[in-house]
């Protein structure tokens, strides 16, 4: 089978790889859409993953093959799913803490989502694969990840109708975001990038202020809409840990930042420590998604909260993938979500 293959910076070859042999309770899955995720960008780029990986996990396809004792599902069936499953076990699977699990980054699918075909373990099987309503187009479904993502990430925020959010990043997350927040019935949505074209698209999605930090004053634009207040909660959506002091900055008292995306490679920061004490703020990280938040984000695609047809801006092939990650990397480029297609 045909697949993109990362050797290096800006070094991807597509190559016939061999195609996965499932075994007992596994099924084969045939790519039909594999959306280009922010994590795919960053280990490109910063190279964190070693030469010969095939990157990609936003996967939506059609089952070709099952293994013997798989009674769920069947050939023929469309679905979609996540890349890591925990063992629902351990420590932190009994506190429900399910990406904390140590066999959770052990897990994969083989191989990578920029490829044909992909083979699902049992475990994959049984907790984390899930049909695509026959209304929703695979490359539509592909979303179906990050938008559950997004839903694990706002779990820990405690969001509440009538409050007032900042979403520090307007691209695909930080979007996606938006539009569940706006779902939520909260009061006011205020998302902050450099891009134009990004803070338009926020814009289109219903979201009520978008600053461009190149030209207005984030802390002017909070203060106006919270009456000197601050936000009750900043979700952190763009790779860069400089934005977290000025996240603590903009917070209101009993106020909550959530860090949802990987920081630059130079995390130190300094902030006001007295803001924990005195104000009873908190800093919460959070990272992929558990088995339980698909079926919603399934839904949101579904009956519009997400709006799937202006989130994918640019669909690609596999022998494109290389040019698809440096285009979505770049600042410059009017694009939010790439979709790699077969």
């Amino acid at each position: 089978m045909r697949a993109s293959v990362y050797h290096d910076v800006n070094d991807f070859r597509v190559e016939n790889v061999e195609t996965p042999v499932i075994g007992f309770g596994e099924v084969l899955l045939k790519l039909k859409a594999c959306g280009v995720c922010g994590t795919d960008i960053h280990k490109a780029i910063h190279k964190t993953v070693n030469p010969k990986t095939i990157l990609g996990h936003e996967y939506a396809g059609e089952i070709v093959k099952v293994g013997e004792g798989v009674t769920k599902f069947e050939i023929g069936d469309r679905v979609v799913g996540a890349i890591h499953v925990p063992c629902f076990t351990c420590h932190y699977c009994q506190r429900q803490q399910y990406t904390l699990c140590p066999e959770f980054k052990e897990t994969n699918i083989d191989p990578g989502g920029f490829t044909q075909y992909i083979r699902l373990s049992e475990r994959h099987v049984r907790h984390l694969l899930f049909i695509i309503p026959d209304t929703l187009s695979y490359l539509h479904a592909s979303l179906a990840e990050p938008v559950a993502c997004c839903i694990h990430g706002q779990k820990a925020a405690n969001i509440r109708p009538g409050d007032n959010v900042l979403i520090m990043g307007a691209g695909p997350i930080g979007l996606i975001h938006g539009q569940l927040l706006k779902h939520k019935g909260v009061s006011n949505v205020i998302i902050s990038d450099i891009s134009a074209y990004k803070l338009s698209k926020a814009k289109e999605f219903g979201i009520d202020y978008a600053v461009n930090i190149k030209h207005e004053s984030l802390k002017d634009v909070v203060d106006k809409v919270t009456n000197n207040k601050g936000v009750d909660t900043v979700i952190i959506s763009a790779g860069v840990s400089s934005l977290l002091p000025e996240a603590v900055q903009l917070l209101r008292r009993g106020g909550r930042v959530i860090c949802f995306s990987p920081f630059d490679k130079n995390p130190e920061v300094k902030i006001d420590a007295g803001r924990f004490f005195k104000d009873e703020i908190s800093i919460v990280g959070t990272y992929s998604v558990s088995p339980y938040e698909f079926d919603e984000a399934i839904l949101h695609i579904s009956n519009g909260t997400i709006d799937a047809e202006k989130m994918i801006t640019h669909e690609m092939t596999i022998d494109q993938v290389g040019e698809a990650i440096t285009f979505a990397a770049s600042p410059d480029e009017e694009v939010i979500k790439v979709v790699i297609i077969d």
